[in-house]
């Protein structure tokens, strides 16, 4: 949004119009004037910046419900509040099923037009982060989504080890995304156009698992009724992806050691060996040197597969991503689910930046998808959120900070006495950024509010 928002206000009193004009001029907007619907109608086809139009309903040439129906055949994205007299609120009822924002009632209420402007105009804002939300991740085609620093420079260093043969270990807690890690790794390299072969360690028995891997003989184990190549071989001149590697078997190590040193596999009940050009990319939620230190894996293959290193930090450590993220998620299961959802209210996506997600990003896959099947409007509320991430909002917002829970830093209340809301909320967001040592994102999350109204109030108060 600009410094300014521009508004037209539309009445056929003169005396009314003007005070309208003075007092938004008073909240920092920037006012045109016109004196019935034909004259908004123009002003809106001349003028792309206007932010809103605030329009009576009744007027003595084209009246506000024409006005409204114009306007969004010119522009359907405009907000339009509606000025009524009680006895024609029915009538605006109807003008807000045809595309209104919303409705006043006279005489105005000014605390009830302030709120209903700020939220209109948010909700403007909003609508075009969501579209260029969306164009990010139209873009984003094969690396991790994210603007964080933690995923920008894991980004990096998957554009300069994709194209290398070395192996390589990601480590990282569940629901981080490490399959997609090697996913943009794959298709960074110069075997793309080659299979990327998965397998998780942890799925299968110790048998099992390795007929998998290295295939085996017919008639090698009860129920190998017929010969059957392994993951190794469907994986040759591609990738073999090893997630959960901990938990392999420590006999299983020795044998995929083998392979690392020498490219040989071996079939279960075969005494032929064959060559592979496979490359590893293995990965792990567990502290491998610890897993060597008590014997539980082997110290030789842990230094195979730990050529390059990559960790995938948590989500809790990179907020700036939930939004991409989120945004990402919702449009996969609104198409899934046959729903326009257009993106998400400030206060759903504050709640969202906010939350310290423990299950990581399929934890946030996992609520989306659900705020998506529950959402009944174009925009994900935070009603519809999983139950625990509002009891957990809830009951942060109760203890506060952890200044506040240990009793540190609180603010005296004589502090609070003889000072206007704009003057505490300045020190709010001072104190705030001085806590966290400027940093803006972990600001905006303490205080609850988006990135983007964050640094519209530090233009504000004249904090930037």
């Amino acid at each position: 949004m600009k410094t300014k928002p521009i508004l037209v206000v539309v009445d056929d009193d003169a005396t009314h119009r003007n005070m309208l004009k003075l007092m938004l001029e008073s909240w920092n907007y920037k006012v045109y004037e016109a004196s019935d619907g034909t004259e908004a109608v123009k002003l809106v086809h001349e003028n792309n910046l206007i932010d809103l139009v605030l329009t009576d309903v009744r007027m003595t040439q084209m009246d506000g419900m024409t006005a409204l129906e114009q306007i969004h055949t010119w522009n359907p994205a405009l907000p339009v509040i509606l000025m009524t007299a009680y006895s024609s609120v029915e009538k605006a009822v109807e003008a807000i099923k045809i595309g209104a924002y919303s409705y006043i009632t006279k005489p105005l209420d000014f605390e009830v037009l302030k709120t209903t402007l700020h939220d209109a105009l948010e909700h403007t804002r909003l609508k075009e982060e969501n579209v260029h939300l969306k164009k990010e991740i139209e873009e984003n085609t094969s690396m991790l989504m994210g603007h964080s620093t933690a995923i920008n420079e894991l980004n990096a260093m998957i554009e300069t080890v994709a194209p290398s043969e070395a192996t390589v270990l990601i480590t990282g807690e569940s629901g981080t995304g490490k399959e997609l890690v090697a996913r943009a790794i794959q298709a960074n390299s110069a075997r793309k156009s080659e299979a990327l072969v998965t397998i998780n360690c942890a799925a299968l028995a110790e048998n099992l698992l390795e007929s998998e891997l290295f295939g085996h003989e017919k008639g090698s184990f009860t129920g190998a009724d017929k010969m059957r190549e392994g993951r190794f071989v469907q994986a040759d001149n591609g990738t073999l992806f090893l997630d959960e590697i901990g938990e392999m078997p420590l006999a299983l190590q020795s044998k995929l050691l083998r392979v690392l040193q020498n490219g040989e596999i071996q079939r279960v009940g075969s005494d032929k060996t064959r060559t592979v050009n496979v490359r590893i990319i293995a990965a792990t939620n567990r502290n491998l040197p610890q897993e060597v230190s008590e014997g539980r894996f082997r110290e030789d293959l842990y230094y195979r597969l730990n050529v390059i290193a990559l960790e995938v930090a948590p989500l809790r450590e990179r907020h700036d991503d939930i939004p991409l993220l989120a945004q990402s998620f919702v449009d996969k299961f609104a198409q899934t689910n046959r729903k326009t959802i257009k993106g998400f209210t400030p206060q759903c996506m504050a709640l969202l930046v906010r939350y310290d997600w423990p299950g990581n990003v399929r934890e946030l896959e996992n609520a989306m998808e659900r705020a998506v099947i529950l959402s009944t409007g174009e925009f994900l509320s935070d009603r519809v959120l999983p139950i625990t991430i509002q009891n957990f909002l809830k009951n942060d917002g109760e203890n506060g900070e952890k200044g506040g829970r240990n009793g540190k830093d609180e603010i005296p209340a004589h502090s609070l006495i003889n000072k206007s809301l704009d003057e505490l909320e300045k020190e709010a967001i001072s104190a705030t950024l001085a806590h966290t040592e400027d940093n803006k994102s972990e600001a905006a999350r303490r205080l609850g509010i988006t990135r983007a109204t964050l640094h519209s109030k530090l233009k504000k108060y004249k904090l930037d």
